[in-house]
């Protein structure tokens, strides 16, 4: 059990590793994965029902961040 423990450890560590410096900095860039109290009680449960109201908080409030164009767009 001690074993499987230490090769799980290793497995996350070197997935870790795996990221590139650039990836490291975007990841630490932005603060919070949740906007606000708000924005995570949608994430965590009600993007199953949306409502008109969490739509209009959710822009009002800039929950998403910048759009992102797709591919070719």
């Amino acid at each position: 059990m001690k074993k499987l423990f230490w090769f799980a450890v290793m497995c996350l560590l070197f997935s870790g590793c795996a990221m590139t410096n650039n990836e490291w900095n975007d990841l630490w860039a932005h603060g919070n994965t949740y906007k606000n109290w708000e924005h995570m009680k949608f994430s965590w449960s009600g993007y199953k029902n949306p409502t008109v109201e969490t739509g209009k908080l959710s822009r009002e409030q800039g929950w998403w961040g910048e759009p992102v164009p797709g591919p070719g767009g």
